[in-house]
């Protein structure tokens, strides 16, 4: 039994319009990205630099406005400044899947924020979630590339239920893919999510041997933690557990490695594209409903 041909215009038109109202229901939101500019950790060194002339200021300050301008296009830059015993070297490096947009803005926030945490010292280095910047007055003592700065594991622990066996087997998946990104790599494995970088100029086989270490550190340091991040002064990782699946990062939150983020990209633009397809498809089937339905009308008006 089928319905009256007179009331099917009507039927449909009301099916049709519920499905555009609630058409923005079935396109799945990306998890917005974490704040990339949130303070991780800072490091001072406990000397500062006598600066009568002002020779100091204005070489950290040539330095920082040097910093600050290749951020909007590179992900990874070190420089120095000024002459001499006033030579200041420095550099910033922005995580591996931030768009230069993002890393900017995250790099143009360092500056201010190194002079009200640090002060004029001779050596400083601030991390935020999204970058980091650092630079050292000439004559500052070098520190090995393995040291470990900073450190935070999880409160909560997931011993057992196969939970080591899966960080483990994440780990190894990232220890293979920092070399094969080239000094950044982030994944996701069973419920896992980790991520680990190198600093810019680090090679591929001193840069697995970092991420290394600090793997065997974050084994160490934070046992069967939920999540974990391990900062060495020439790399760092993180790693989070999600019981029930990883979470969808947007673009500007965590991507899988160089090619992945590309796959990544394509399907959000997939996704679009076939959201406008149907959205197209459904003001076009509304256009032709909305006549058919006036035609209908006319002639039962003619017929009367």
């Amino acid at each position: 039994m089928g319905f009256p041909t007179r009331n099917f215009p009507v039927l449909f038109l009301s099916s049709l319009l519920l499905f555009l109202t609630n058409f923005n229901l079935l396109i799945p939101l990306s998890e917005s990205a974490s704040d990339y500019t949130s303070l991780v950790y800072k490091g001072c060194a406990k000397q500062s630099f006598s600066d009568p002339t002002g020779v100091y200021s204005q070489a950290l300050s040539a330095l920082f406005g040097s910093l600050a301008q290749q951020s909007s296009k590179s992900k990874f830059f070190k420089t120095t400044s000024g002459t001499g015993q006033t030579t200041i070297s420095g550099l910033f490096q922005c995580r591996g899947d931030l768009s230069n947009a993002d890393c900017y803005n995250c790099v143009s926030k360092l500056p201010q924020m190194v002079d009200s945490l640090c002060g004029k010292t001779i050596a400083a280095r601030v991390q935020l979630l999204g970058c980091y910047l650092l630079y050292e007055v000439s004559g500052f003592a070098q520190i090995s590339g393995m040291e470990m700065l900073y450190k935070t594991c999880g409160a909560t622990n997931v011993a057992g239920s196969g939970f080591e066996e899966r960080r483990d087997t994440a780990f190894s998946v990232l220890e293979n893919g920092v070399v094969s990104g080239h000094g950044f790599y982030t994944t996701s494995y069973e419920s896992m999510y980790v991520l680990g970088q190198c600093e810019g100029d680090l090679g591929d086989s001193d840069c697995s041997e970092c991420v290394k270490s600090a793997v065997q550190r974050s084994q160490v340091e934070c046992g069967s933690s939920i999540s974990g991040q391990i900062y060495l002064h020439k790399c760092f990782i993180s790693y989070n557990y999600y019981p029930n699946g990883v979470p969808r990062r947007s673009s500007s939150s965590s991507s899988s490695s160089s090619s992945s983020s590309s796959s990544s990209g394509t399907g959000q633009t997939t996704g679009k594209t076939v959201a406008i397809i149907l959205g197209g498809a459904a003001g076009v089937g509304f256009l032709v409903i909305c006549l058919l339905f006036t035609r209908g009308l006319m002639k039962k008006h003619d017929g009367m």
